[in-house]
């Protein structure tokens, strides 16, 4: 998204084109989803953990296969996306952030995007639904 400084895809991108032209936009930290096929979708990895303004963040794309307990392990957000449902809740402490699907629309989901909105070593979520035809 405009004005961000950094991006962060969860997931199911679709092809390496997508990540090229988000990289125009702002840094781009992506995990690979499970519709990710190809030799591109390789050199993504399944989970990346990053520092973004003094928040620890996990990035997986299906948080059935989070393998961590995140608030033990230092983390303050885990970012997901295969459900494509855009979602946020905290439990025990961390906060639970689904941005949704900014891509085509998937089933009847709504179609959006996610902001993370890190100041002062917090982070709280923003799910935008983006207006689209269909």
């Amino acid at each position: 998204m405009r004005g961000s400084e950094h991006i962060i895809h969860a997931g199911d991108v679709g092809s390496p084109e997508i990540l090229e032209k988000l990289s125009t936009i702002a840094l781009v930290t992506a995990v690979r989803g499970n519709v990710d096929k190809g030799a591109w979708s390789r050199k993504l990895p399944e989970t990346e953990a990053l520092e973004l303004g003094g928040v620890s963040i996990y990035v997986l794309h299906d948080l059935a296969q989070l393998d961590l307990k995140p608030k033990a392990a230092g983390f303050s957000v885990v970012v997901s996306g295969h459900s494509h449902i855009p979602k946020q809740e905290m439990r025990d402490g961390v906060l639970y952030f689904n941005p949704g699907s900014a891509g085509p629309r998937r089933f009847k989901l709504t179609v959006s995007v996610g902001r993370l909105i890190v100041q002062h070593g917090k982070a709280h979520g923003e799910l935008v639904d983006l207006l689209v035809p269909g």
